[in-house]
């Protein structure tokens, strides 16, 4: 009996950190599906779309400084020149907002 309860507490663990990586990875591909052409690849956009659009780059103080709550509110809502991103869930958008404070 022991055998089964600790197989299947092993079996939910590997379920749990499978799901938490799958989150992870489902943050960098929204950010390059939907992010990237205008933010770049690592977080800094092309000096031609910064200056026209006025994106800074995630080294910026200003941008280190957003929370993952504030990100998220400006996907959602849009700021300035950027306009809310449509067609993601509550969680890709969190997902997409932690994903962004990861790049340097």
């Amino acid at each position: 009996m022991t055998k089964m309860i600790r197989s299947q507490i092993v079996l939910a663990a590997v379920v749990l950190l499978a799901g938490a990586v799958s989150f992870a990875d489902d943050g960098a591909a929204t950010y390059k599906a939907k992010c990237q052409m205008c933010h770049g690849v690592t977080g800094t956009p092309n000096p031609v779309l910064a200056h026209n659009m006025g994106i800074k780059p995630v080294s910026d103080p200003l941008i280190k400084s957003l929370t993952v709550d504030q990100i998220t509110a400006v996907v959602k809502s849009g700021k300035g020149k950027m306009k809310p991103i449509a067609g993601l869930t509550d969680a890709q958008v969190k997902a997409v907002a932690e994903y962004f404070k990861t790049l340097k």
